[in-house]
């Protein structure tokens, strides 16, 4: 059963361009078509070769941006059916937020922001717009995905109101205005906590099987140390490596249930009936408990100081910025060095023509980045494996 203040289909406010006869690919809601184009998208497909923590990881049992989406999709689903909310299109914003990111993740934007500094900047929340928007091109009759309001709504503004829009997501609400100083819906707020509960759990998992983060060490960290000793008491015979699995199961159920309940309690608290409710509530309904807020946050500082700024990771960093920034100072220099249909497209003037070739570099996956950096400018050092 749908809450009254979940996101209806039925009541969608459209999409940008108008479509006709799509009745004829099947009885879908305006939402599972957002989640299927989503799906089909080059853009997504090119998820599986880009950095989640590790670059280019050999091991195929490392995440990467695709996997990490689809686990992310996977608990977003749970809690909106919970919540009674639409499962198609929290689904959608799960998939699709992070299909901005550019090669190398958090190190590749840091590598854009840079390059881009006098043209704008550059925001893989933005880019994502801008993707489904303007660059993925596969319908005859208009640019982009034709993605309906909720859906780029969601996007836009899952981590909450922007009211100091980049660049490119300006140019997207100029087109299509997405009220970006409301609050977003609750499948939009589920989305975003869904990508914490992930990745707060399974980076704990590569960590672990890369060898960065060892087991005592991962104790340490609060929320760990509360829940293993009820995983070790359920499994005392069981392997250590199995376990860590169970913890992090644990602790991923433990999250989620947490963030049902308080939101339950949020929506009841401040009488939230209507989907009109939620974007004038003030403040986020979805989120964690205070004890489990405080837990989850002592767990970022733990994955924070022990991956992802590990010295061997920061090293690995600073590489792929300079990969980034250096293909941006090639194509600058030299367009002709951009393939022909980059090219062909590339604008005479300023800032347009570097906001291209950003848009070119975000596209690339790790290993072509990296590719091209060898055929443009000279050989990368990074490790083979983890």
């Amino acid at each position: 059963m749908r809450a009254a203040f979940a996101c209806d289909p039925l009541c969608s406010r459209g999409r940008q361009y108008a479509e006709t006869g799509t009745g004829v690919r099947g009885p879908r809601s305006e939402f599972q078509r957002d989640r299927d184009r989503i799906v089909h998208s080059i853009s997504f497909r090119r998820l599986r070769h880009k950095t989640q923590v590790f670059v280019a990881p050999d091991g195929d049992h490392f995440r990467v941006r695709l996997t990490h989406s689809i686990e992310v999709a996977q608990i977003g689903r749970t809690i909106a059916r919970a919540l009674g909310l639409d499962e198609d299109l929290t689904e959608a914003l799960c998939l699709a937020h992070d299909i901005g990111h550019p090669p190398f993740g958090h190190a590749g934007e840091a590598g854009l922001e840079q390059a881009m500094a006098a043209s704008g900047g550059f925001d893989h929340n933005g880019h994502s717009l801008r993707i489904l928007t303007r660059l993925e091109r596969v319908y005859p009759n208009w640019p982009g995905l034709n993605l309906s309001w909720e859906t780029l709504e969601g996007l836009a503004k899952h981590n909450g109101p922007i009211y100091a829009p980049g660049w490119a997501m300006a140019d997207v609400d100029a087109a299509f205005p997405l009220d970006l100083a409301k609050r977003a819906s609750l499948e939009a707020q589920v989305a975003a906590i869904a990508d914490d509960i992930a990745y707060d759990n399974h980076d704990i998992d590569d960590g672990l099987r890369a060898g960065l983060l060892d087991f005592d060490q991962v104790m340490d960290a609060p929320l760990v140390r509360e829940s293993w000793p009820q995983v070790r008491d359920r499994f005392p015979n069981a392997d250590r490596r199995l376990l860590a699995a169970e913890m992090v199961r644990s602790q991923i159920g433990a999250m989620v249930n947490d963030v049902i309940a308080e939101t339950q309690r949020r929506i009841a608290h401040y009488g939230v009936e209507t989907e009109a409710d939620v974007r004038h509530a003030p403040t986020a309904l979805v989120g964690f408990s205070p004890a489990m807020a405080q837990g989850e946050a002592d767990l970022k500082r733990f994955m924070y100081a022990n991956l992802y700024h590990h010295p061997r990771q920061l090293e690995i960093a600073a590489t792929c910025r300079s990969i980034v920034t250096s293909l941006f100072a090639a194509y600058h220099a030299d367009r002709n060095l951009l393939p022909e249909e980059w090219r062909t497209d590339a604008p005479e003037d300023q800032p347009a023509l570097d906001r291209h070739i950003a848009d070119f570099i975000a596209g690339m996956t790790d290993r072509y980045a990296i590719s091209r950096h060898r055929e443009l400018i000279g050989a990368v050092d990074l490790p083979d494996s983890f």
